[in-house]
């Protein structure tokens, strides 16, 4: 058994990209989630079973929650969680694109401790524990430094919309990937400088994030400029807002 929980994380995301390396571009079998959720195909579902079997396997006493598990409210009763995407970007991996990941993280008292998005096709492993630092593929890595003005933000094209913005929008140039969990993660690495979404956010989507980030020395919040807490009754946060400090503080003064 892996000695830690980090550890322990790095040597599920690894299994998880064989197994979906293998349904990559074979076209796996996929389905349209009730409600409007997106899509799910197998090779989601074999990874979650895998993930959850290997996970709890080795930390009984933790709980779980997943995009592609169904919720139970026994979570809640404890003090340490798995929450995990097992394929972030499902769309980007149905249409062939190698920006998909996996991103696993644990929370303890609603605070992330250990996090890894892993990105098979581009052989990027991300990693952090708490206090310990972020990393890529084994290097340390960092947000930028850059201020407001060109600064480079992940975000969807709507979030620019000048109805969101006090005054006007933002001179920052906009960039884009489907995957949240990776979008967070060219964060922590500085390779952007921001990231943005204001849409309610799924815990799953961006618990590992949330840990890249601050252990990359940057900031993470939601929209409303509160930190992230994980592990609530509904398992969203109302946005994400991700950036070094003093860029945090612009972006979240010019927020409506």
């Amino acid at each position: 058994m892996p000695e830690t929980d980090l550890d322990l994380l790095i040597a599920a995301a690894q299994e998880a990209g064989k197994i979906a390396s293998g349904y990559f571009k074979d076209d796996p079998q996929t389905w349209e989630k009730d409600g409007g959720a997106g899509p799910v195909t197998e090779a989601d579902l074999a990874v979650d079973a895998m993930l959850r079997t290997e996970l709890m396997a080795s930390r009984p006493d933790y709980a779980w929650l997943s995009e592609e598990t169904e919720d139970t409210p026994e979570r809640l009763d404890a003090d340490t969680v798995f929450i995990v995407d097992p394929i972030d970007g499902t769309r980007a991996f149905i249409e062939g694109s190698r920006t998909w990941s996996h991103s696993l993280a644990i929370a303890r008292a609603g605070v992330v401790t250990a996090a890894v998005v892993y990105l098979p096709m581009r052989d990027k492993l991300y990693a952090a524990a708490q206090g310990q630092g972020a990393t890529l593929n084994g290097a340390p890595i960092r947000v930028s430094e850059n201020a407001l003005d060109g600064a480079t933000m992940l975000a969807n094209k709507w979030n620019m919309n000048a109805e969101y913005w006090r005054a006007e929008v933002p001179p920052v140039e906009r960039h884009f990937r489907s995957s949240i969990a990776y979008r967070m993660a060219l964060i922590a690495e500085g390779k952007f400088d921001a990231m943005l979404t204001l849409r309610d956010s799924w815990e799953w989507d961006i618990a590992a994030g949330d840990l890249l980030i601050r252990e990359a020395m940057g900031e993470v919040t939601d929209r409303r400029n509160t930190p992230l807490r994980f592990n609530n009754p509904h398992p969203q946060t109302k946005g994400v807002l991700a950036a070094n400090g003093p860029l945090h503080a612009a972006l979240h003064d010019a927020l409506a």
